[in-house]
């Protein structure tokens, strides 16, 4: 049954060609490979393949065709094994068998990129599988998440963030446990799904990023996992380190970044994503972990890692140098969103710890007193960036309410997170995220008010929208001051700012933003990290003339339990001075109408 080719496609994995598909797989430790599937019965005889230079094997089979399930014999001193293809593109299940595709199959229509400049840039992460309109006990698909984009739209963001979507072990995982890292999880609605969520998402502006996973693989239901047969110490084979570089939080199974077929395998991943979804970006998951053993900056170097991060910008750009890379790195490393030609990484920019502990904490922390406004201060500034916007600012992540933590309005008041010190604090918290310069990021649910903590089998509750609907409508408000949709707050958009007020025994801070500057252009922001409210709040603004006033979180119109301090637009007075009012646990937001 094996029909010989005179010329051999190239490409990896099932490859489908005019008649037939051919078979290329890299085993070099195996004495023999067959392709084994629905087309011939399943037999390791019916389809033997031919060993081709560096340990890869070939086989062209006439009678497979898109849609027949397959998988890999390979006779080894291990005896024979029945391995899953590690560049299949779709799987049965996790456990099951592959699925041969042809990822030029879908009908794309007139989709277009969504590339919003970074500076104009809000994304919303989600969750598939817990996003949608789902019922407790079934999980969410991208069909479903598709029913749910017109919030995002009429919320306001323009860039969609999806944690990780390769096929994982079981039905339900956050995602950062893939077993076949070219497949999309069956679950979800496979890649079928995943390109009309990206098609629906584009048709309504919305950008779409993808998290990747390239720190480790698996580590449950993973037939890369000794492939061919052969280890060393007790390691996973010819995908993962063999000695003790192999360890990391989440298992022994990170990729050997050093051997130039792991290498080809995470870049062409990386170059399949973008170019068969159609994406706008990648976030790349725990980078540390890719160049230390241990994530930790003193941890030992593990210098390929590094250069496969370099790798991965390299990739992008011949691919399609518009996607937008980022790295989830926490550590303030400088080097991560350096160009390649001084010797970084050339990513576009990374998630920022150093704003998120230091926000977080001072809005969770009970007592007035106990917040620390200079590290408030110091995570508004981002001093330590050239770029702003080279950094993602948030509040809420997938993992920032887990792992220990909860939401927002949880950590403020377990138990009640609808109280008002809930509300007040956690919505100052977003005002805080939509003025600071960096990329703003929102978690599913945040805007809703959303309580407890994130689990992937708890879909989120969609009736908050309709309860906490004020709450939508002040994260709505401050998304259009954000993207200066009214064209009069251009300075949120602009990389300055400046601390020119600090109150620190009122707790109270106010910053200016701008852009070029005058008016139409400076923004100032006020934000009262106390519970004690001010009729007539005092505060010499950093340019005289008329602030038109765009926003006030306490403003009893996005709640009932807010306290409705009045605050209105104001001129400064002969000694520079503004006058304004400030409710407790809230910001205010204005632009400069009129200089003078």
């Amino acid at each position: 049954m094996n029909a010989v080719v005179t010329a051999r496609p190239p490409g990896m994995g099932a490859i489908v060609c005019r008649v037939g598909v051919a078979f290329r797989v890299w085993a070099p430790n195996a004495q023999a490979v067959s392709v084994v599937g629905s087309f011939n019965g399943w037999n390791p005889e019916a389809d033997p393949m031919e060993p081709e230079a560096d340990g890869h094997w070939f086989a062209h089979v006439a009678e497979a065709s898109v849609g027949d399930e397959y998988r890999f014999s390979l006779d080894t001193e291990a005896g024979r094994l029945s391995r899953i293809d590690p560049w299949v593109r779709a799987v049965t299940s996790s456990i099951g068998n592959g699925l041969i595709e042809d990822p030029e199959a879908f009908e794309w229509g007139d989709d277009q990129p969504v590339r919003p400049p970074v500076n104009r840039m809000v994304i919303y992460e989600l969750h598939v599988g817990s996003y949608g309109a789902v019922l407790p006990g079934r999980v969410g698909t991208f069909d479903d998440a598709i029913e749910r984009l017109d919030h995002l739209v009429q919320l306001g963001v323009n860039a969609v963030e999806l944690m990780p979507v390769a096929e994982f072990a079981g039905d339900r995982s956050w995602g950062y446990n893939p077993a076949h890292p070219f497949a999309v999880e069956q679950a979800y609605g496979g890649s079928d799904g995943l390109r009309r969520f990206v098609r629906a998402a584009h048709a309504r502006g919305l950008s779409v990023i993808l998290d990747v996973v390239y720190n480790h693989f698996g580590p449950t239901d993973l037939d890369l996992w000794r492939f061919d047969g052969w280890s060393e110490h007790g390691g996973g084979g010819i995908y993962f380190y063999n000695d003790d570089r192999r360890t990391t939080p989440w298992g022994d199974t990170r990729p050997d970044y050093g051997r130039p077929e792991v290498r080809a395998y995470i870049l062409a991943n990386l170059a399949s994503r973008v170019r068969d979804f159609h994406l706008d970006g990648v976030r790349v998951d725990m980078t540390p972990y890719m160049y230390t053993r241990d994530g930790a900056p003193d941890s030992p170097a593990i210098h390929e890692g590094w250069s496969l991060l370099q790798a991965l910008r390299s990739t992008l750009d011949e691919v399609d140098p518009e996607v937008l890379l980022i790295a989830e790195d926490l550590q303030n490393n400088a080097a991560i969103t350096a160009p390649l030609d001084a010797g970084g990484a050339g990513f576009d920019a990374q998630w920022d710890a150093r704003f998120v502990h230091p926000v977080r904490a001072a809005l969770i922390t009970p007592s007035d007193e106990a917040r620390d406004l200079r590290a408030v201060i110091d995570a508004l500034e981002a001093r330590d960036h050239d770029n702003p916007f080279a950094r993602v600012i948030y509040t809420e992540s997938h993992d920032a309410v887990a792992n220990g933590s909860a939401r927002v309005p949880e950590e403020i008041h377990p138990g009640a997170a609808d109280s008002r010190e809930s509300q007040k604090r956690a919505t100052l918290g977003a005002a805080l995220v939509l003025t600071a310069p960096g990329i703003p990021m929102l978690f599913q649910g945040q805007a809703l008010l959303a309580d407890r903590y994130f689990r992937d089998d708890v879909p989120l509750d969609w009736r908050r929208a309709e309860v906490f609907g004020g709450i939508v409508a002040l994260f709505r408000d401050l998304i259009a001051l954000r993207l200066d949709l009214a064209g009069d707050c251009a300075g949120l958009v602009g990389p300055h700012i400046e601390v020119f007020h600090v109150d620190e025994a009122n707790k109270t801070v106010a910053y200016r933003r701008w852009f070029h500057g005058g008016p139409g252009d400076e923004v100032i922001v006020v934000a009262n990290l106390s519970g004690r409210a001010f009729d007539d709040y005092v505060l010499r603004a950093p340019t005289q003339g008329v602030w038109r006033l765009r926003f006030n979180s306490d403003w009893r119109g996005y709640s009932e339990v807010f306290d409705g301090t009045e605050s209105v637009s104001a001129s400064t007075d002969d000694a520079g001075e503004l006058h304004v009012g400030l409710g407790a646990w809230s910001a205010l937001i204005y632009s400069l109408d009129e200089a003078r």
